[in-house]
């Protein structure tokens, strides 16, 4: 705890270091050689303009509508990616018979499906939940199958001639074995459904943090884009580090062993 706390010094020159440097630049309008400062608000000016959405009726439309989206996609693909990936680690058939398809559709990009998704479902809210679901599922199921196969095969083994059955297997061995790479893979879920959903909310959404950092840049209300920006790597960095301490107290024997 000590340890940890005496790191903060340095994380947080870290972060005046960056927003000194941002002011720098954009009140002295730098102009570098790949891109420039001409246009970026100062730091003053993002605050009052993040004062200005926070006094505003629209801030908890904006915030409701992302986050009932990014939990939603994310919940189903957490159930759907785990359960799937136990089945899928622990069955060699199963592995031949979904994992080529799922190989195939894992690279496409969120705006990719965009156009798919709003002719699939009948409304864009389901659209924007579904691509926000695709964005999580795959790095939850990779993980969650890695983690299965990486068991040792000794345990197995160990549990059945104890007598454990396919389910005792599981519950006791499999699971636990598999559950530090099941929390990894639901922390990047959570990262990547977040950057999925602002993508769906710029090109199909009424409402969100997305759909407001958009209609800031068609606006050229420039300070408003960087309060969007600022929102979405708040609401991403608090929903993964929400996982990971849920993920930290599932797997209390990782931090006694460190």
């Amino acid at each position: 705890m000590t340890r940890d706390l005496a790191r903060w010094p340095l994380r947080l020159a870290s972060l005046l270091a960056c927003l000194l440097f941002w002011q720098l630049a954009a009140s002295h309008k730098l102009d570098l050689l790949l891109f420039t400062f001409t246009y970026v608000p100062t730091p003053g000016a993002v605050l009052d303009a993040a004062w200005q959405l926070l006094a505003s009726n629209t801030l908890l439309a904006h915030l409701g509508s992302s986050l009932t989206r990014v939990f939603a996609g994310y919940g189903v693909a957490a159930l759907l990616g785990v359960s799937l990936g136990l089945l899928i680690g622990r069955s060699k058939w199963l592995e031949d018979t979904l994992m080529p398809p799922l190989e195939v559709l894992r690279p496409i990009p969120a705006v990719a499906w965009i156009p798919l998704a709003i002719l699939m479902f009948p409304s864009s809210e389901l659209s924007m939940v579904f691509i926000t679901f695709t964005g999580a599922l795959f790095p939850i199921l990779l993980n969650t199958v890695h983690g299965v196969e990486a068991i040792d095969p000794r345990l197995v083994a160990s549990a059945r001639s104890l007598g454990a059955g396919r389910r005792a297997i599981l519950r006791e061995v499999v699971l636990p074995g598999a559950l530090p790479s099941i929390v990894t893979g639901l922390a990047i879920g959570m990262g990547t459904s977040w950057f999925c959903l602002v993508t769906a909310e710029m090109i199909a959404g009424q409402f969100g943090i997305g759909y407001y950092t958009w209609e800031s840049y068609t606006l050229q209300n420039y300070p408003d884009i960087i309060v969007g920006m600022l929102l979405i790597g708040v609401l991403g960095m608090g929903s993964s580090a929400l996982v990971k301490r849920l993920g930290a107290l599932a797997t209390p024997w990782i931090r006694r062993s460190a």
